[in-house]
């Protein structure tokens, strides 16, 4: 299954991203494909310019059109989170909690 992975960037964005490659890599181990667009969009889109940042979150919900899943990573849900979230569910794509079992 493609697996979009829903969890925190702003912030603390070192933490969140390093946070974000563990819950990919624990998608990945479980044999699923992990769709992390902002690890990725970061890659070359300042997070802190808030055109960019939109951008980026449009980019990501088109990568979530591909995905059978969303899961949730983390407790607390965050705008950007809620933007993928409600997507997922306006367009029937199944939305799963997980719970964070990461050290960081």
């Amino acid at each position: 299954m493609k697996i979009f992975i829903c969890s925190k960037l702003r912030g603390d964005i070192k933490k969140n991203t390093e946070r974000a490659k563990q819950f990919s890599r624990k998608v990945l181990m479980q044999g699923h494909i992990p769709f992390a667009p902002h690890i990725y969009f970061t890659l070359f889109l300042d997070e802190l310019n808030e055109q960019e940042r939109n951008q980026g979150i449009n980019a990501g919900l088109e990568w979530l059109k591909l995905c059978d899943e969303l899961w949730i990573f983390d407790k607390e849900i965050s705008e950007g989170m809620q933007k993928e979230i409600d997507y997922a569910i306006k367009n029937n794509i199944k939305v799963k909690k997980i719970q964070n079992t990461c050290s960081k």
